[in-house]
């Protein structure tokens, strides 16, 4: 499965801010591949921001339709006007591994419940106009054995194949090379085996979750 998360490093996060009727919404986000990368966040905004009327929040620590890892709070805002508007505009983008605070500033005009729903997911909406996004993909782990003629064409062979190699172990018959393969594409070594005339072996698969790779897109 390949699914857009946001290209941000951990511990760090986009703003952008909007106003309506005064009142002045800070939109928050960040990649949060599990539920503590999204608590950091919201607890920089709080501390950022302690004089703020209320800090609103959504999150999706998962692939888009994740069922668990999410979340949203309203933070005082009446109940429905904010974190779920949020989490609605979140899930409708198909991003996964986001999370979002929105931190708002009273500008002393009521907007009632359905313009503080429109007023929290046009902020989101906004900053993920400007939020950068790479390509995550779930990786199969594959652990093969070679000799040691055969690591560099194995390698160059993986590479091509987007399974990039994450750990090699030299032993005393050869190598024991460690690579992330895409899950959604079939595991098929018939060409690298033929290619090393058979000396290659499939030592242990095993499902590693979610890596993203170094190529990202916008």
């Amino acid at each position: 499965m390949r699914y857009p998360v946001p290209d941000l490093a951990p511990g760090t996060w986009q703003e952008s801010v909007i106003e309506v009727e005064r009142s002045r919404f800070i939109a928050w986000l960040c990649h949060a591949p599990d539920v503590a990368a999204f608590d950091a966040m919201l607890a920089e905004a709080r501390r950022t921001h302690p004089s703020a009327s209320h800090h609103c929040s959504a999150y999706i620590a998962g692939p888009p339709g994740e069922q668990q890892a999410i979340g949203f709070s309203d933070d005082g805002e009446p109940g429905g006007t904010a974190g779920r508007p949020m989490f609605q505009v979140l899930e409708g983008a198909g991003l996964g591994q986001i999370g979002c605070v929105v931190t708002r500033y009273f500008g002393g005009t009521k907007l009632g419940t359905g313009g503080l729903a429109r007023a929290y997911a046009q902020a989101v909406s906004r900053g993920l106009e400007a939020l950068p996004r790479r390509q995550a993909v779930e990786r199969t782990t594959l652990k093969l054995g070679v000799d040691f003629a055969g690591e560099a064409e194995a390698r160059a062979w993986l590479e091509s194949h987007d399974a990039p190699v994450e750990h090699a172990e030299y032993v005393s018959d050869g190598v024991r090379l460690t690579a992330a393969w895409p899950s959604d594409v079939a595991v098929d070594l018939s060409p690298l085996e033929a290619r090393l005339r058979g000396r290659l072996e499939l030592l242990e698969t095993t499902q590693s979750g979610e890596t993203t790779p170094r190529s990202a897109t916008s």
